[in-house]
């Protein structure tokens, strides 16, 4: 298994459940094919751009180690939300 960082913006107007149900979303996939090492909640911050006229956003940042396809998983659920804005996972 590989090491990865998972970096996610989610919409800063989301409650706090919505916020803690993309995390729990997020590690169970990681969990399922590989282990979670780290999960850093950064809060809310503001953008450098407006993305979908959105100023501001809470990020949160995952380590995990994982096999490719498992990675390739959580890229494609992380996209395919809406309330996530941006996503960048990283080979460490």
């Amino acid at each position: 298994m590989k090491t990865y960082e998972m970096l996610y913006v989610l919409d800063a107007s989301l409650s706090d459940e919505a916020k803690d149900a993309f995390e729990t979303k997020f590690t169970d996939i990681i969990s399922a094919n590989g282990k979670v090492t780290s999960v850093e909640k950064w809060g809310v911050k503001k953008l450098a751009y407006p993305i979908n006229y959105k100023q501001d956003g809470y990020y949160v940042l995952i380590a995990f180690e994982a096999e490719p396809q498992a990675v390739k998983e959580l890229d494609r659920i992380a996209g395919l939300s809406s309330e996530v804005l941006r996503r960048l996972i990283t080979k460490k």
